[in-house]
């Protein structure tokens, strides 16, 4: 009984906060890849084998080794302290699961949209759709090897983006590289907010 009571009166634990970050682009642009590589815990993901049924319809120019393709969206998770918890929904890349992105971007703090060189034009989409529901985005350039390096500037004038959007180069492979995109995103919603950002 006594240890009952001692429980009883123990502080109940706090709920961490919880941030909600979309990872979006085009097929093939490495959305799941990005999502594995940062999250602490095995992530969900919702990918299906590609058959004949996809041809004429995904678009595997540059990406003729993919086999699979995100259905539903890919979940991952960052702790970053006891307080904060960081949750990454990748969103399917096709046009034909775009009904999924209403749900997904409900609640969400912004947005990482992955852009290839090689197939810019595959994430017109996706900058349009945040664009218009006024969502905090940054371009994450996935550098894939081989493939021709572009200026920031390039970039931005390739895909009108506004002055202030940020540009980030990274590897959706590499962990580092992942979370230094996902930060350029937290410190963009941060200045957009009027709130300090840490310097450094």
């Amino acid at each position: 009984m006594d240890s009952v009571r001692s429980n009883w009166h123990q502080p109940s634990r706090r709920v961490p906060l919880a941030l909600k970050i979309l990872i979006a682009g085009g097929f093939g642009v490495g959305k799941t890849t990005l999502v594995g590589a940062v999250s602490e815990i095995r992530p969900l993901q919702t990918e299906e084998v590609l058959t004949s049924a996809s041809l004429g319809t995904d678009d595997t120019s540059w990406v003729e080794g993919k086999n699979t393709t995100t259905v539903a969206m890919d979940f991952g998770r960052i702790t970053i302290n006891d307080d904060l918890q960081v949750y990454l929904f990748g969103t399917p890349g096709q046009d034909r699961f775009w009904f999924l992105w209403d749900e997904l971007a409900f609640g969400a703090l912004g947005a990482v949209v992955l852009a290839d060189t090689r197939r810019l034009a595959d994430c017109f989409p996706s900058v349009d759709y945040f664009e218009q529901r006024g969502t905090p985005f940054v371009v994450g350039v996935n550098c894939f090897e081989g493939a021709q390096q572009f200026s920031q500037d390039s970039v931005r004038r390739a895909l009108d983006l506004d002055p202030d959007v940020p540009i980030v180069l990274c590897d959706a492979r590499n962990r580092g590289s992942g979370k230094t995109v996902l930060i350029a995103l937290v410190e963009h919603v941060a200045y957009l907010r009027g709130q300090p950002v840490p310097a450094g």
